[in-house]
């Protein structure tokens, strides 16, 4: 009775077709879908963001997939707890049920399972009294190919987190993994999941913060964000490592202030793992170390600021 993965976020944005080299020069593929465009990463068979046209840039909605035989006792769940199911948009095909979250952001559920991503390279790494590279060399060719494997997560801006860590565990079945009280929430999926595929950052209205892909190592997520940068892309925040997750990280500005972040070595929680979900200091909401947070990264630019 409950959601298993994060199949895409869409987003609506004043201009798809610069939302498009954006991501493809993040390091994702283009599909032309009539007036939507779907953003994928290579190799794998799975819409990651959707862009759709529209004033100014928001979170149109977020898909999330379970497994066929789940989907009628979620639709059970999600009645019996009183909230309505609703007709999907005019602007996106129907599938699957759609709601609305507390904060009014569209919710798509669909029987799916996520598809296979590629894997990455062995990262084979010389540590003291553990050494695993020999007889070769460990840093990679400039000109590689930056091409994340798989969307993992999304956070977002809310003026509720408790009401909305209650909605999406109560009533779509997931799970905490961490929070740090009155800043920020993670959540997971039953059957396997990394430590978080959604995330809630604490503000003063609804928005959209980021979306984040894994690379295979640290040196991807440094070569794919100095290129970006030096494409004149706006810096985000990194090169960093966080405490709730242990991912590496580097996020970039996109060309509407939202952000997209580079992750490698993240926590995975395993099917029927007694996970300690945790009230960490603010201290460690954001980062272990790093460069001090910018002053902006916790910035709704959502329309309306």
């Amino acid at each position: 009775m409950t959601v298993r993965s994060l199949q895409h976020v869409a987003l609506a944005v004043p201009d798809p077709a610069v939302g498009r080299k954006f991501y493809q020069e993040f390091g994702l593929e283009a599909r032309e879908e009539g007036r939507r465009i779907a953003m994928r990463c290579h190799g794998r068979d799975q819409d990651q963001v959707v862009l759709l046209e529209a004033p100014h840039r928001k979170l149109h909605h977020l898909c999330f997939g379970t497994r066929a035989d789940l989907l009628p006792v979620l639709k059970r769940r999600i009645e019996g707890a009183g909230v309505r199911l609703l007709d999907p948009p005019a602007d996106h095909p129907a599938a699957g049920l759609w709601l609305q979250d507390p904060d009014g952001v569209f919710v798509n559920v669909r029987a799916v399972e996520p598809a296979p991503a590629l894997g990455g390279p062995e990262w084979r790494i010389n540590s003291p009294g553990h050494v695993s590279r020999l007889g070769a060399r460990g840093c990679p060719p400039r000109d590689i190919a930056i091409r994340p494997r798989r969307l993992g997560h999304t956070l977002r801006f809310t003026p509720d987190l408790e009401r909305q860590i209650d909605f999406y565990t109560r009533v779509l079945g997931m799970r905490l993994s961490d929070r740090a009280r009155n800043v920020v929430a993670f959540l997971y999926c039953e059957g396997g999941c990394d430590h978080h595929v959604l995330a809630f950052l604490v503000a003063d209205r609804p928005g959209y913060h980021h979306a984040s892909f894994e690379v295979a190592n640290i040196d991807e997520i440094g070569i794919g964000a100095a290129r970006l940068l030096d494409k004149g892309y706006g810096y985000g925040w990194g090169l960093g490592r966080h405490v709730l997750g242990s991912n590496f990280f580097f996020y970039i500005r996109d060309p509407w202030n939202g952000l997209a972040e580079y992750f490698c070595d993240i926590d995975y929680i395993p099917e029927g793992t007694a996970w300690d979900a945790r009230d960490w200091p603010p201290q460690d909401a954001l980062y272990a170390w790093g460069p001090a947070v910018p002053e902006d990264f916790g910035r709704n630019f959502e329309a309306g600021d």
